[in-house]
């Protein structure tokens, strides 16, 4: 069968692939390589599927249902392939294949169209904040995850450059970056961290009630971590009167339910709100940016 890229990831990688990238061109012959190698059968290509690589809901040899992903080396595969390795189940979905080629993960089929994020918001947190709790262990001895510090070094030299062409934005850069020069002064763990955390990360399992997909896995303190849930349905919290209170409340209830520092949630919160804004704002997503850049406004 043929392997189409959905338009969400063909989108999605148009606006980060390099000059000369030649990935999604070969993602079709490379699906097929992946798919026989493995002597699957193919059910369906996951549609719209993920920002960040191919899913293919398929079946292994014995017939136990599945999930192939396909993911270009700039989204950190090996990395995840790593992470999953380590949680080995626990908290998050279980790597069936730990060998094969480079970008090419086979994984436990959850059920993708349901997430914790067809909860209610309420629950949807308790469930989320339960589920990543189960994800921040001690990483492994020599291990190979980019720590908080490394990540967020390259994301605040893009920030700065984003300030530049863009002054409004500029205070919240200058306070982001601020915010993350003191954190990072004196971080109270190091866990291995998912790093993209969501609710819609979050997909509904047979082996257990809810597991988490999709990291992008990275070593640091936990606060860092939990700062993405907490601007979780962003678009709901913009459209409310009372949208910078329920953020305020939302940070209280996260921190004091994983014990995590409320300032220092509040500090990753702020910085990973305004990085993501300045992103979307430099590849020409003007709506989501202004959603994301009021919120940080709040913190």
């Amino acid at each position: 069968m043929a392997f189409e890229p959905p338009p969400r990831l063909i989108r999605a990688l148009g606006e980060t692939a390099p000059d000369g990238d030649g990935w999604l061109a070969e993602l079709p012959a490379a699906a097929e390589r992946a798919v026989a190698g493995l002597e699957l059968t193919v059910e369906r290509v996951q549609v719209p599927g993920g920002r960040s690589s191919l899913v293919l809901l398929v079946r292994r040899a014995d017939g136990t249902p599945a999930v192939l992903k396909l993911a270009p080396p700039r989204a950190r595969p090996e990395s995840e392939r790593a992470a999953l390795a380590h949680w080995g189940g626990l908290g998050a979905v279980q790597l069936l294949e730990a060998g094969g080629e480079e970008g090419v993960l086979l994984l436990e089929r959850l059920h993708p169209d349901v997430s914790v994020r067809s909860l209610p918001e309420a629950k949807a947190l308790l469930e989320a904040a339960g589920t990543l709790r189960r994800l921040w262990v001690e990483p492994p001895a020599e291990h190979v995850f980019e720590t908080v510090a490394e990540r967020t070094g390259r994301q605040a030299a893009a920030m700065r450059a984003g300030a530049e062409a863009d002054p409004e934005a500029a205070p919240l850069v200058d306070a982001a970056l601020a915010a993350r020069e003191e954190l990072l002064a004196a971080p109270p763990e190091h866990r291995l961290l998912h790093g993209t955390f969501r609710q819609s990360k979050v997909l509904s399992g047979e082996r257990m009630p809810w597991l988490a997909v999709g990291p992008d896995p990275v070593a640091g303190e936990c606060a860092f971590d939990l700062a993405r849930l907490v601007r979780d349905r962003v678009e709901d919290l913009i459209a409310t009167p009372s949208g910078a209170s329920a953020v305020r409340r939302r940070i209280k209830r996260l921190s004091e339910s994983l014990e995590v520092d409320q300032d220092r949630l509040r500090g990753w919160t702020l910085f990973r709100a305004v990085e993501s804004g300045v992103r979307a704002r430099r590849v020409g997503r003007e709506k989501d940016a202004e959603l994301l850049l009021e919120f940080a406004g709040w913190l």
